[in-house]
Order: structure tokens, then sequence, then C-alpha cells
């Protein structure tokens, strides 16, 4: 039987990879296999009959040794204690690779929030929110948006924790809406940032996005957006997909009319998607992630792109959207094939860099418009990029350890800095 897939596990391994990279003893790094503190909470909730039900949620702190822990809260049936860790603990990384004053943190609860009335859902997040309070605050631990969570959400979580305290906060969570001090360009930073990253990839390779093919692994949020962006700019998205299943038109999909498709309505899934002009082939999530295209952004869900699935990849470039949606195993396969892939903790920063933005501008009761902070966006992002690339080259390695060796140096040093109290 195989073993199960544990991404707190993915993430030790190439830990363990990286530090051994940069030479260092493992008294310097040890402290990043452990998370700082593991918070489990029992969130019970009266439902709209009547009854109570109970879901189990999390909150994990993984380091604050840069600053005040960062990460979004997952809503989902199958997040777990090790699936949380391990996010929280890219968060620290991909701060780091950004380097942004935070450390990495990251919450969940265990639910389908599919089979909850938007009543049910409130009052889960408004209670989960209340037993997390303790250990979360703009200076402790700011939350932000993830799967199945969003603005509105977020803004519930503002709410609670800004009752319990007797005044507002709105630095507590990132990605709010704006008219609770929300940043202008927050919710499409993390595709935007994809979009970025892909042109300085390309730059470095001497290609231009114009003259690339690309699927995209996940319509949402971070998908969907940089599915628009790189059209924008010239790519040709050949398929793309959702939790339903994929579409695929070989000379380049309406991504303008597919993306206003799945936001038109709550429920719109690909697997119902018919094209006002011409025709396209409905196809599985494992056929996107396999078909013939130059560049893949996976960007769903972790654990994606796994060794059996790395075998049939035909893209030579990937770009990870979503948090760890490679194996280690699928790692090493991609690496033999010489595909040339920027991993999670590079690929996704635009999210939080935005969301470190947002929260200056909660802090300093500051406001800045949409163009500066896309400008500054492309500015954080496109130097990470480079610092990632040129550690990988210096030590010729794959871009994961490059960004995952960029990231240890910065939080080593911190530890250094700062000592071990007492």
């Amino acid at each position: 039987m195989a073993k199960a897939y544990n991404p707190y596990e993915n993430m030790l391994a190439v830990l363990e990879n990286a530090a051994k990279m940069l030479g260092l003893e493992e008294k310097q790094y040890v402290m990043l296999k452990y998370p700082e503190r593991e918070l489990k909470v029992s969130v019970p909730v009266e439902m709209d009959d009547g009854s109570v039900k109970v879901f189990e949620g999390y909150r994990v702190q993984h380091s604050s040794v840069r600053g005040p822990c960062k990460g979004g809260i997952r809503f989902h049936q199958n997040t777990d204690i090790n699936e949380v860790k391990a996010l929280a603990a890219w968060m620290s990384f991909k701060c780091a690779v950004a380097n942004i004053p935070y450390g990495g943190g990251k919450g969940g609860v265990c639910v389908d929030p599919s089979t909850l009335s938007k009543n049910e859902l409130r009052r889960l997040t408004r209670r989960y929110t209340a037993m997390i309070a303790p250990i979360i605050g703009p200076e402790k631990d700011i939350p932000a948006p993830d799967v199945n969570t969003n603005g509105e959400i977020m803004g519930w979580v503002m709410d609670t924790y800004s009752m319990l305290k007797g005044y507002s906060i709105p630095g507590v969570v990132t990605g709010k809406p704006l008219e609770i001090g929300g940043s202008l360009g927050r919710p499409e930073a993390t595709g935007r940032g994809v979009m970025f990253v892909t042109r300085e990839l390309l730059k470095r390779l001497g290609k231009e996005i114009k003259d690339v093919t690309i699927a995209v692994q996940g319509m949402g949020n971070v998908g969907g957006v940089a599915a628009r962006l790189l059209h924008e700019q010239g790519a040709v998205i050949k398929a793309v997909s959702d939790v339903s299943g994929g579409i695929y038109k070989a000379d380049g999909l309406d991504i303008n009319e597919v993306y206003a498709y799945t936001r038109a309505k709550r429920g719109n899934l690909l697997k119902d998607y018919k094209p006002s002009k011409g025709e396209v082939k409905h196809i599985t999530n494992e056929e996107v992630l396999t078909c013939d295209v130059d560049l893949l952004v996976p960007a769903a869900l972790e654990n994606a792109i796994t060794a059996d699935i790395a075998k049939n990849v035909k893209a030579k470039y990937i770009v990870e959207g979503a948090n760890g949606p490679t194996t280690v195993d699928a790692d090493a396969i991609l690496e033999k094939k010489g595909v040339t892939l920027v991993p999670d903790i590079l690929a996704n920063s635009g999210g939080v860099i935005v969301s470190y933005f947002e929260w200056v501008q909660n802090i300093q009761s500051l406001s800045w418009n949409e163009d500066e902070v896309n400008k500054m966006l492309d500015k954080q992002i496109s130097k990470a990029f480079a610092d990632v690339w040129d550690i990988s080259k210096e030590k010729k390695s794959t871009l994961r350890l490059g960004a995952y060796m960029t990231a240890i140096q910065r939080i080593v040093r911190a530890h250094e800095i700062r000592g071990i109290f007492p």
C-alpha cells in the first residue's frame, strides 16, 4: 500500500537539501523543522435547523523571527494539521524570498463550505476567529484569504476581532474589502505575480510571452487572473481547468470569455462551458497537466503533479501558482527531464507581497492607488526572482532549491542575530 502523501514531510525534504547545499550545520536551521506554535480548536456552530455541529480548526505559527506571522485561512473538508503545518512553513520561506518583514503562519477549518448556508458560514467564521483570537493580531499573526475563503469572510474575521478588543482593528487581516481597509490590487495580486514571474523567467530564457503556449490548472483567483493577464500579454492559453474538469483548444481559448463565465454565477463550472464561437474539447484535469504546451501553471491545490503525472508532462517550463503542487518524487523526475520549474514560494508570492502593502496602509492610515500597488509588486517580485535565479546559477541548482536557499539564508541570519532566548 502506497504511503499517504504528507505535505510537511515534502517541505522537510526540500529544506534538508537546500540547507546541505548552503553548507549549514543542523544547529543553524534545526528550528525551521518545527513550528513555533500549533493551536487546535473545536468550533461549535449552531446550524440553521437548530442542531449543533463541531468543526476542527487549526492555526499554526511556523516562524516569527523576521516579523509577525502571516498566512491565510482555508475552509476545506480535507484540511488537517500536517497540511496547515506545511503551508505555514512555506509562508515563512515565501516571505523571506520576497524579503518582506514577516514570518509564516496558516489556519484552516475542516469543513466543506458548500454545504453551509451563508449564516452558518458566518457563525463558523466568527466562532473560529474568537477561538484563535489570543494568538492573532496586527503585531503577532495576520490572517488572509486562502482556499474557499474570500474578502467577505476576512471582513467577518476583522469585525469579530475588533468587537473582542472594543475598537476597529483593520490590520488584523489582509485581503479585506476596500470599504474596511482593503488594498487596491490585492484580489488580483497572486495571479498578477504569477504573470510577472513568468515574464521574468521567459526574459532570461530569451523568449517573449507572445511566443509561448500555456495551460493553467485551476481557474480560481490565482489561475483565472494569471490566465487572463498572460492572455493580455499575448500568450496563447490552450487549456484551463477547474474542479469539474478542463477545456482545450489547440489555437487558443477565448480566456476573457472563459474568465467571465466562471465568475458570472456561483456554480458555473467548466464542464458546462460552451463558447460563443467555435468549439472546445472537454478534457480531464490530468490531461490539462500533461497537454502539449510550452508552459504549465498548476494553480489549484497541493499534490497535483505526482510522479506518475510528471512522467507525462510535456511542458518545458512550470510556474507554480498553487502551494505545494509538485511532490518531491515528481520534482526529481521533472529535473531529469530538463523542465525549468519556478517554485510556489517565489511564483505565488504576489499575494503576500500586496498583503504586506495592505497591512502597511492599515497601520499607517495610508491609501495607495492601484497603479502604485502594481508597480511596487512588480519591483518586489522581480527582485525576488533575480535573487533566486542568481543563487541557483551560482550553486548549479534548481530554482526550487535556489528559492529555499535564499529564504533559509535570510531566516538563519535573523536567528543568529537575535540568538536563542533566554
